[in-house]
């Protein structure tokens, strides 16, 4: 499903629709491709924000544990922000710094959990433009990225960052596994061949 908000293409996949993987990896593949066509980008850096220490926080750091090897087989692909090095609201500045200017010529894609209408919990987001993380529990934090990636863990009715304590652990699972497919599905196939291509 399509929605349109601020002049910025908003895309909505159901997280338990595991056959959408290939629609939402096209999308992010477009995407990435236009940026690096059009900024001259030479690589891809995912940059996945959240904590451990929240079941509804953890979607970000669940997302760079599973892709870390995207990293270590590719050095056109980055990751940053796994379980073993989360970046989080205490570190997202140092992270943020590090992360342009180590890799000023990459496309970043910002990925985190986020906050939506009740009946859009589940749901991932894809979208243009920087991801403003914290803003589902009222933070004030810098924004980050190229494109982002978001999974709806919870209902935005309270800024509580205690509801985020109590989301199930399943659904976060269900989004990770759904966001992760849809990544490598866009950046596996030949990834090396894939950036070259796209210059």
């Amino acid at each position: 499903m399509k929605k349109r908000i601020r002049e910025q293409d908003i895309y909505y996949f159901d997280s338990g629709e595991q056959e959408d993987t290939g629609l939402c990896a096209g999308m992010l593949r477009q995407m990435i491709g236009e940026i690096m066509r059009r900024e001259n980008r030479k690589g891809v850096l995912l940059f996945c924000i959240g904590t451990d220490r929240s079941t509804g926080d953890s979607l970000g750091p669940l997302i760079g544990h599973k892709l870390r090897d995207l990293g270590r087989k590719n050095e056109r692909v980055q990751v940053v922000g796994t379980l073993d090095c989360p970046v989080h609201a205490m570190n997202l500045e140092q992270a943020v710094f590090m992360v342009r200017r180590c890799y000023p010529d990459h496309v970043i894609v910002a990925v985190d959990a986020s906050v939506g209408r009740s009946e859009h919990v589940g749901c991932i987001t894809l979208g243009k433009g920087a991801l403003r993380p914290g803003l589902g529990v009222c933070k004030e934090l810098q924004a980050v990225g190229d494109i982002f990636i978001t999974g709806i863990v919870g209902g935005c009715g309270s800024c509580d960052p205690l509801m985020l304590q109590s989301v199930r652990l399943s659904v976060v699972m269900r989004m990770a596994d759904y966001i992760c497919d849809s990544v490598r599905q866009a950046l596996v196939p030949e990834t090396h061949n894939f950036c070259r291509r796209v210059l």
